[in-house]
């Protein structure tokens, strides 16, 4: 059985060292975590809602809204169609909204007059990147 001398596997270990690097390079990059969903907090008062973060969610999206009524009346919290249950003060609920499409959004609160009240604003969804 013939030897080979050590300066000739050197180029040999180093294609295949490089090839391994490079299949686990690509792997990185197809097993990222998804960054589709998104966890907004939602605070509602009398009579107003506080969204955190205010902005920031793109199109294709889904959005778990956690609405907490800190408020002293009975509220819900609507948007795209979607609302909760009506919240007593003090009473939580979670609420999830895929957004397919950029626009903005109008939420408010479907109890009594709140809406008229001022219990409303607008949500925008930007575009996908």
């Amino acid at each position: 059985m013939r030897h080979l001398p050590v300066r000739a596997l050197v180029p040999a270990l180093a294609v295949v060292v490089l090839a391994a690097l490079a299949v686990g390079t690509a792997a990185a990059r197809t097993h990222r975590p998804a960054t589709n969903a998104a966890t907004l907090s939602v605070t509602a008062t009398d009579f107003r809602f506080k969204i955190i973060p205010s902005a920031g969610l793109r199109a294709g999206q889904t959005a778990t809204f956690v609405v907490k009524n800190r408020g002293g009346e009975a509220h819900d919290f609507k948007i795209a169609g979607k609302k909760t249950k009506v919240l007593l003060p003090g009473q939580s609920a979670r609420l999830n909204v895929k957004f397919t499409r950029a626009g903005k959004y109008q939420y408010f609160c479907t109890v009594g007059r709140h809406y008229q009240l001022g219990m409303k604003g607008t949500y925008t969804v930007r575009a996908a990147q």
